[in-house]
């Protein structure tokens, strides 16, 4: 296929990125290819301006990115939102519910181009570091509420189940909860997900005419990967990933976007 006529979406953590964050050689390689022959290349990713800036200069992505799960479209060489949507004000009710039934809860609250941590614990820490950011300790009323994209919670995987339990009881109305990761889960405003944010990235760059490839591996990629002409999984993907995709690929530490894209090379084009 003509890569002039694809747009290609994906997730980072899982799939772009090895399990120590890192892009694979033979990936630059091939993503520089399809870009030169004239495809979209752009990132889908729960991460936030700062979490995914060092990933986006890697790549050199010069197209928006849908960030913080969907809840924002960003351009990151000019520096500037294309689109987002706030958090509503009933997210701060539920923060409340979960620190008191929770105490020993991590909440980080991903707040436009900065990441504030109100509730920390070895989780938060764990994932700080990881990611060489230095966050804003803060009470909850001392963050402003415009400018809130998404809430993260981190708590060790063998008690996320207790979080997820409880939030679908007490704290469901309003927003969208997603599990990003074993440790990780994440409330957006409500009718946000990656899927929206990536139709809202086509609609804002004009793009209805782009065969779309979206790729990815956990449940927060899985609406994407069905909502796309060509759905692709990588192989460490969840069983419920893979069954919404059309392709199944080598896993995140073996250069998937290499196979991608070649495997988009060999499709026929849709006028043929």
């Amino acid at each position: 296929m003509d890569f002039s006529k694809v747009l290609i979406v994906t997730d980072l953590d899982g799939t772009l990125l090895d399990d120590e964050k890192n892009i694979a050689e033979d990936d630059l390689q091939a993503i520089a290819e399809f870009r030169a022959g004239g495809g979209l290349f752009a990132a889908a990713t729960g991460r936030g301006v700062a979490m995914a800036q060092r990933v986006i200069g890697l790549l050199g992505i010069d197209f928006p990115c849908v960030i913080f799960n969907g809840a924002g479209v960003y351009d990151f060489g000019a520096e500037k939102f294309l689109w987002h949507s706030d958090m509503p004000v009933i997210s701060n009710d539920y923060i409340r519910m979960l620190e008191k039934e929770f105490p020993d809860i991590g909440v980080e609250i991903l707040h436009e181009k900065q990441v504030y941590v109100t509730d920390n614990n070895q989780t938060v820490v764990e994932h700080m570091a990881f990611e060489q950011l230095i966050p804003t300790y803060a009470a909850l009323e001392e963050i402003p509420d415009e400018g809130r994209f998404k809430v993260l919670i981190a708590y060790p995987p063998e008690k996320m189940q207790s979080v997820i339990d409880f939030t679908n009881k007490h704290c469901c109305g309003g927003v969208n909860w997603v599990h990003s990761s074993p440790m990780y889960y994440e409330m957006l405003p409500e009718g946000i997900s990656k899927a929206a944010g990536v139709k809202k990235l086509i609609e804002i760059m004009g793009l209805h005419d782009r065969f779309v490839v979206a790729a990815g591996d956990y449940g927060n990629d899985r609406a994407m990967i069905a909502d796309a002409d060509l759905g692709v999984a990588v192989a460490n993907a969840l069983d419920s990933v893979k069954e919404a995709a059309d392709l199944i690929v080598r896993d995140n530490n073996s250069s998937p976007m290499r196979e991608i894209i070649e495997h988009i090379r060999g499709m026929r084009n849709l006028s043929e």
